[in-house]
């Protein structure tokens, strides 16, 4: 089982850096973070995704449904992936 951890982000807005840092401390390190930002697409701050990537870690950023689907596809091909959802 993985367990779900909820930062305090109400919209994509609030994702930043900060907030993100919880997954940067995850062992064994994810490879992939899926962040679903509610019922559409948004766009992150490209310093944000910059910074996840010098970290490791790849970033997708998806419309939560999708988040959703993308993070299953990922976790039966055994990959170490994380996901960041916004309810829709």
């Amino acid at each position: 089982p993985t367990p779900a951890v909820s930062p305090q982000v109400g919209s994509h807005r609030d994702i930043s850096h900060e907030s993100l840092s919880l997954f940067r401390l995850l062992e064994p390190q994810i490879e992939i973070l899926v962040l679903g930002t509610g019922d559409k697409v948004e766009r992150l701050h490209p310093a944000t995704l910059k910074q996840m990537r010098e970290c490791g870690i790849a970033v997708e950023v998806q419309d939560t449904a999708n988040a959703c689907a993308t993070f299953n596809f990922l976790m039966n091909e055994r990959r170490v992936v994380a996901a960041g959802l916004i309810p829709p």
